[in-house]
């Protein structure tokens, strides 16, 4: 730490900090146009200029580190003189219109300081770019800060901004073409956010009455976003500066794709299907029916004839008042979540070999890593700033990347080796990098020797999987193999990060398993740098099954039987004896006319569930189908018997878990729509109706929380007024307690030693032949999410309107197919008509889909095979062939 003196007042502040951090952090506003503290300070504006006692010039606080015992003057009538005349020549930059409709714009905000009259015009519209729906662009306004071009470049890695020309003939320009649309933009919308002036802003964007921190409603990430209302209706949505996760970053759906909070088909009352109408409902008329409906079921067919959906877009409240909903309201244990089909396998395989089914790292060991694997993910695409977290490292630092992907990404175009693996045969690769490593004598012996059991056993099965054997199984270069292997074993620290490429097939969680092997056999477990790290999808699925909604686990993922008696006891009640059923066997039983009602929660299950059709003639047999939802969803609309309007995370308080095992809050920025309720307020006037009159009498999220500590004691240090000042990740368990970055740093979460497992390689079923000649994949895109019940109704929809087949250029043309021509793709379970995209990221004789638009339906493609350990479905591989409609 220095001590020194700025405008007389001792300040105090770390070695390395600039003055104008130093200063700002005291409370003393040293003006800067150019300053961002998430780029590397280039002092250009030059308003920042500061007198050092000493100094025989004037310096730029930005770019001098704050020494001992420095005496320095930030405001006196000279330099303020001369930031009145800089500020002057940038106000030819402003128009009286900007400032209305921008006054938080940083040159907007200091010329209001220091009295400067705005001295520009608005712009005519023809020099307006709005190429891209969700930012404007008006150059006429740039002051050439560099802001932009900086912050693309060092925090995105896009460089989608460059300067060209010099001296009073430079400008800002797109690097490609003479639009942004025609660049690599993302629309994240770090540009707009740094930009000091109109020359970039969000399109549409309005002044914002008031702020409200919460967490991101997409993906697991958990960035958090200060969320602007004016009128009690959402504007605009910024990356928090100071967010652990985000670091003041954000993507192009937490930045923009809050739309759907306010859309036009929002429910807003309940509704009660009679016959083939629907009739709206009070809510006592609609939970009055539900309760009818359900004890009715109860009573001819007994409480295992229901199940319950939970949903990972609700609050670590919600879905623990749904387990305890299913449990004791109902008196079954057929409750889960979509946990089932893309993260229950990884939490599956994970508590079985390290006791704990969560990630072992914090993001913030991204760039503690020599080395990272990404295996089956594109974060750029699906975790957008996790994927711009690797990128910079990889660029700026010279970390190794290695990529396991059938597919091509933006990633791949940095890593030091890309593996285009065969979709289905990541258990063979993993194997034949493990037996790479030991025959290499690059094992990590001395952990082995510490931490590991049975490595004999491991070392003689991947010896059967040599790569030159491998190599023609999963269709890759044993040289490419072995280097990857040499890479990650010899690189130093290796931070694995994998996702749904590696889950959703019917070895998901062995292959989740045989990765956990790879890094333990490495020592690449329990350091900064060093771990297994899912990258989970939606914003809540961690939270959500740990929570409790697993048909075998109760909340703090212990198993069902174990922690049997220490439920009872906190609940005053005993819990249902026979084992539940989850989500595919509920699907299941329902088909056999076994199952009689189902508890929908946030989850359109029609449209997202593997083999449709299969999913349709079960919902079909339901005697009752309650939905709990933002929209009238295919499910609703489809099978649905009964419609309760939720509120959205933006309309409520709560807490979400992040992939890095994070509790972080959720507060309410903007009241929820006409009737519309909280989730957990709902199964609790749901329960009481069902005669609980005790245990949901909860008066607010907290008082859940309160309880959710006291029965998960990991969490037990966790409260909301700590959460007050930032995320905490579990476990934590006490008040004093900071909460814990690296998982099995000295034990694992069973004991002090984990067991090696032998990982047999069982191949789908599923296979390509004349008749079915491609083997095609699903997965999300950059700017929709999941079935796009949120991101379809925002500017995104306008970036990705709907879902594409993609092909490579060499089999497009054998189809004789063009870009954008619509296609047939038909599997052994169903067909869908999509529009192609030539892609040479796509390997010949495969086929890549998104899934997004309900219209174009996908999962009427996908077939029927699940994982052989959870029943996951999978989603990445099916056999199709395709034709020209």
């Amino acid at each position: 730490m220095v001590t020194l003196k700025i405008d007389g007042e001792s300040v105090t502040a770390p070695t390395g900090t600039s003055i104008l951090e130093a200063a700002r952090a005291a409370g003393i506003a040293v003006p800067t146009i150019c300053w961002d503290p998430r780029i590397e300070p280039i002092g250009s504006c030059r308003l920042c200029l500061v007198e050092i006692q000493g100094y025989d010039e004037l310096v730029t606080a930005c770019q001098t580190e704050a020494k001992e015992g420095m005496w320095v003057t930030t405001h006196n009538a000279e330099l303020d003189a001369y930031r009145r005349t800089e500020l002057g020549w940038y106000a030819e930059h402003a128009s009286a219109e900007d400032l209305i409709a921008h006054p938080d714009k940083e040159l907007h905000r200091l010329m209001a300081r220091f009295g400067i009259e705005s001295a520009g015009c608005a712009s005519p519209a023809k020099a307006i770019d709005a190429s891209m729906p969700q930012i404007r662009v008006d150059m006429a306004k740039c002051i050439d800060c560099l802001r932009c071009v900086q912050i693309c470049e060092e925090v995105q890695g896009a460089s989608v901004w460059h300067e060209v020309g010099r001296g009073d003939e430079s400008r800002i320009v797109p690097k490609h073409g003479d639009l942004l649309s025609e660049g690599a933009c993302v629309a994240c919308g770090a540009c707009t956010d740094t930009c000091p002036t109109t020359a970039l802003t969000d399109a549409g964007a309005m002044p914002a009455d008031s702020w409200t921190r919460t967490t991101c409603p997409y993906c697991g990430v958990g960035c958090e976003l200060d969320i602007g209302v004016a009128g009690d209706r959402i504007v605009a949505a910024r990356p928090a500066r100071d967010a652990p996760v985000n670091k003041g970053h954000a993507c192009s759906k937490g930045r923009y794709a809050f739309g759907f909070t306010h859309s036009g088909d929002r429910q807003t009352q309940p509704l009660v299907r009679k016959g083939r109408a629907w009739e709206p409902a009070s809510w006592d008329e609609a939970l009055d029916h539900c309760a009818a409906q359900l004890a009715e079921v109860i009573g001819r067919h007994g409480p295992d004839a229901i199940g319950v959906l939970a949903s990972s877009r609700s609050t670590n409240e919600d879905s623990y008042v749904a387990q305890k909903f299913a449990r004791l309201a109902i008196g079954t244990n057929n409750i889960d979540c979509c946990a089932r089909v893309c993260h229950t396998p990884t939490a599956a395989a994970m508590k079985a070999i390290l006791g704990a089914g969560a990630a072992t790292n914090s993001f913030d060991d991204i760039e503690r890593a020599s080395t990272i694997l990404v295996a089956g993910a594109n974060p750029s695409e699906c975790h957008p700033v996790v994927g711009a977290r690797i990128r910079r490292h990889v660029v700026a630092n010279g970390a190794k990347l290695i990529v396991l992907d059938p597919r091509a990404q933006a990633l791949s175009e940095i890593a030091s080796v890309h593996l285009a693996l065969k979709p289905g045969t990541d258990i063979p690769l993993i194997n034949a990098m493990a037996h790479h490593i030991i025959a290499s004598d690059l094992a990590d012996k001395d952990f082995i020797a510490a931490r590991l059991d049975e490595f004999d056993a491991f070392a003689a099965h991947v010896a059967q999987f040599p790569p030159d054997r491998v190599a023609d199984i999963c269709e890759l270069d044993a040289a490419d193999i072995r280097r990857a292997a040499e890479i990650y074993a010899g690189g130093g620290p290796a931070y694995a990060a994998h996702g749904l490429g590696l889950t959703e097939h019917v070895q998901g969680t062995e292959a989740v398993m045989a990765l956990v092997n790879l890094a333990l056999v490495t020592g690449n477990v329990g350091g900064p740098g060093r771990g297994v790290n899912p990258l989970r999808g939606q914003n809540n699925v961690q939270g959500t099954a740990h929570m409790g909604c697993d048909p075998g686990i109760l909340t703090g993922a212990v198993a069902l039987e174990e922690a049997r008696g220490d439920f009872e006891r906190a609940w005053g009640a005993e819990l249902p004896k026979t084992p539940g059923r989850h989500l595919m066997k509920m699907i299941d039983a329902a088909a056999a006319g076994e199952l009689k009602a189902l508890v929908v929660i946030g989850y359109d299950i029609l449209a997202s569930l593997a083999d449709e059709h299969e999913t349709a003639k079960a919902l079909a047999k339901l005697d009752c189908v309650i939905v709990i939802d933002l929209f009238m969803t295919r499910t609703a609309h489809e099978y649905g018997h009964v419609l309760l309007p939720a509120a959205s995370s933006f309309e409520k308080e709560g807490t979400f878990m992040n992939a890095e095992r994070r509790i972080q809050r959720v507060r309410k920025a903007t009241q929820a729509p006409g009737a519309a309720r909280a989730d957990w307020d709902i199964l609790c006037a749901l329960a009481r109706r069902m005669g609980c009159e005790t245990g949901f009498d909860f008066p607010d999220p907290q008082a859940i929380w309160d309880e959710i500590r006291a029965v998960w004691p990991a969490a037990g240090g966790i409260t909301y007024s700590r959460l007050e000042a930032g995320g905490i990740q579990w476990p934590c368990r006490g008040e004093s307690d900071p909460g814990t970055e690296v998982l099995h740093a000295s034990e694992f979460g069973h004991g002090p030693r984990a067991r090696l497992r032998p990982i047999h390689y069982h191949p789908t079923t599923e296979r390509t032949d004349a008749d079915y000649p491609f083997l095609m994949s699903t997965g999300r895109n950059l700017y929709q999410f999941n079935v796009a019940t949120m991101s379809g109704r925002s500017a995104n929809a306008l970036m990705r309107p709907t879902d594409t087949l993609d092909l490579a250029p060499a089999d497009a043309a054998r189809l004789a197919l063009t870009d954008g021509e619509l296609a047939q793709v038909e599997s052994r379970y169903g067909s869908a008509i999509l529009p192609v995209a030539i892609d040479e990221r796509v390997v010949e004789g495969r086929a890549f889909a998104t899934f997004h638009d309900t219209e174009r339906a996908i999962n009427r493609v996908t077939g029927p095979h699940r994982d052989r350990m959870v029943g996951a479905p999978e989603y990445k591989v099916t056999a199709v062939r395709i034709r020209p409609v």
